[in-house]
């Protein structure tokens, strides 16, 4: 029960080195990899950031040795890195790795079906169209939720335009715009 607290301070000092080390290796690792590996989360880029939360937390705490630890390391930025080049050239790996963005307002409507689907409310939605600084709804053209989970704002253009940034994204009756 006593060493609840306190055992000695060699396991302290161990527990700060291999802190120390843990840290300064998951950076350089992090580095390497890019700037993929720090960008807004998607569910893939979530679980590669938990789990390497995790390992870390275990060579912080010498419950895995350090070589142990670098190489689960690097393999998960191996594998991180991988199925990213796997998901470049494959739409099905991207479609598996990746959620694809959905309209949640649309000309005037909210589409409830898809706000369902995404647990996304409608005074979210008006919140993110008040973060972007417009009063009147009637300037929104849509709002999609991006595969990260970012509300994108598309105001309606002056002009008619034939190159819509909306092309391609799922509208409420499943069909592309």
């Amino acid at each position: 029960m006593a060493d609840i607290f306190f055992e000695s301070w060699a396991k302290v000092g161990h527990a700060a080195l291999l802190t120390v080390i843990s840290f300064v290796t998951l950076f350089v690792f992090i580095r390497i990899s890019g700037k993929r590996t720090l960008a807004k989360f998607n569910a893939f880029d979530f679980v590669v950031t938990i789990t390497l939360g995790s390992v870390l937390a275990y060579m912080m705490l010498a419950q895995v040795n350090l070589t142990e630890g670098v190489v689960v390391l690097f393999l998960i930025i191996g594998l991180q890195l991988l199925f990213a080049k796997f998901s470049q050239k494959s739409v099905f790996m991207e479609k598996l790795l990746n959620s694809s963005p959905k309209l949640l307002f649309y000309n005037g409507s909210f589409l409830k079906k898809s706000m369902k689907q995404e647990l996304v409310t409608r005074e979210e939605i008006l919140a993110s169209i008040r973060q972007k600084r417009i009063e009147n709804i009637d300037e929104v053209m849509a709002v999609v939720i991006e595969a990260n989970g970012d509300l994108s704002i598309i105001k309606k253009p002056d002009r008619s335009s034939t190159n819509s940034s909306l092309k391609g994204i799922n509208s409420h009756e499943n069909e592309k715009l």
